[in-house]
């Protein structure tokens, strides 16, 4: 089954509210759309939505690369052998994972649904379906918990709160949360690097006692040695997010005393599927959780790690409320969402189409 036509574009897509986190405040977001074409009418559609100021590929570069005559000289080749061609751009664009993402994507689309089977059947569901986390931007108190009300009326109970500006108000922020609902909800935290050691401990020992599932990359990248001093059961809470791009990173991390227990795998940082999938082999030995977890980008490329989520028995946490966030998507399917969970619908490739 050949290869008949790959092309790509891009929009510029608006957020339903601005949000911000440690470093930056975001109001709208450019995804990169790919489709391939096969000879029987087969669409595969991929996306790609790299955050520029963590992989350093902005999605106009993606763009570029997708409409260069290195991508356009796969038309001819038989979908079948979609796992090589993937690792041929791999090759091609070592250092762009928004490039190999928004293709690993499409041809994984294109294979399964050519071969009548979803992503996630083709690797062998082992675990799922778990529940997402709804992501609060950095905000003052009165507005943090009117959007945990809103999202809890909803349906959602497990909550993500974006902190590492002012550590003070981070501490009250998160209380308050917990004082509201209790055991009724989960917290996670994401600093966003924010924090130096110290200003982490503060944190960890004032809102201990409220039992955070996590705190996702609370140290600068290049700082990781520093969690070190922290005792293993807190390490274990730790997620590596901005220090977790491939798996190089994920050998590096996994060393016997590891700064980190939980690795935050995004297709966007990683390349796709494929090269999730490696980070995820070299969790599993060392006994780290994976978290999978995205940028503001559309249904397409949160299905994807969706279902490669649900493929790793060691996948313990979901972050992929990234399509929720979006004014307008360009497909529909993909998903559904039951009481928080995030389901599959099991469709041939990733079971969801343009609209």
């Amino acid at each position: 089954m050949k290869i008949v036509a790959i092309r790509s574009f891009i929009k510029h897509m608006a957020l339903k509210k601005p949000y911000t986190i440690a470093y930056n405040t975001y109001a709208d977001v450019s995804i990169v759309f790919t489709e391939i074409k096969l000879d029987n009418g087969i669409i595969g559609i991929g996306s790609a939505s790299p955050a520029e100021d963590v992989v350093g590929e902005s999605p106009v570069q993606t763009l570029a690369n997708l409409e260069s005559d290195f991508v356009q000289q796969f038309v001819g080749r038989d979908i079948r052998a979609f796992q090589k061609i993937i690792t041929e751009v791999q090759k091609q664009f070592k250092h762009l994972p928004g490039t190999q993402a928004a293709l690993d994507i499409a041809l994984h689309d294109a294979f399964g649904k050519w071969a009548g089977i979803s992503v996630a059947e083709f690797y062998g569901i082992q675990s799922g379906p778990l529940k997402t986390s709804l992501t609060i931007g950095i905000k003052n108190t009165v507005e943090t918990l009117a959007d945990a009300a809103e999202y809890f009326d909803q349906g959602f109970d497990v909550f993500k709160i974006k902190t590492g500006l002012e550590l003070e108000e981070d501490i009250e922020r998160v209380l308050l949360l917990h004082e509201k609902y209790g055991n009724k909800i989960k917290i996670r935290v994401d600093a966003n690097q924010g924090y130096t050691l110290s200003k982490l401990i503060k944190f960890i020992n004032a809102t201990e006692k409220i039992g955070l599932e996590l705190i996702e990359q609370p140290l600068p990248v290049g700082k990781e040695t520093d969690l070190l001093l922290l005792d293993q059961h807190k390490r274990n809470k730790l997620a590596a997010d901005e220090s977790l791009h491939n798996a190089k990173a994920a050998i590096e991390l996994a060393c016997v005393s590891h700064p980190f227990g939980i690795y935050n795998i995004k297709l966007m940082k990683c390349g796709g599927i494929l090269g999730a999938r490696e980070i995820a082999n070299i969790a599993k030995p060392a006994g780290i959780s994976l978290f999978w977890g995205c940028n503001d980008e559309s249904i397409i490329s949160i299905t994807a790690a969706l279902h490669v989520a649900y493929s790793c028995p060691h996948t313990h946490y979901l972050d992929l409320d990234g399509s929720f966030d979006l004014a307008e998507d360009l497909v529909k399917g993909g998903f559904e969402i039951k009481n928080g969970l995030l389901m599959i619908n099991q469709q041939p490739g990733f079971g969801f189409d343009w609209i």
